[in-house]
């Protein structure tokens, strides 16, 4: 059975790394993607809902300018 990548989304091409951050009090993280860059993210960008996320879960994301930076949004875990 093939794994299925993930397609891109209107905002652009969808990103794929490793949560390497993650502060459940501030909801603050840092996801890597696989080709070397990282993006902050705050726990209302995990898609589920959940606000929290394990330091080390794989996800697929969507990256965007928000005030004066690149962030980390719609984060789904794999």
């Amino acid at each position: 059975m093939s794994s299925q990548t993930p397609q891109a989304t209107d905002n652009g091409a969808l990103h794929v790394g490793r949560v390497t951050e993650f502060d459940d009090h501030s909801g603050l993280g840092v996801v890597a993607s696989d080709d070397g860059d990282e993006y902050p993210f705050h726990c209302i960008a995990i898609a589920d809902g959940t606000r929290t996320i394990q330091v080390g879960t794989r996800v697929s994301f969507d990256v965007e300018f928000h005030v004066k930076r690149l962030e980390g949004v719609n984060l789904r875990p794999l």
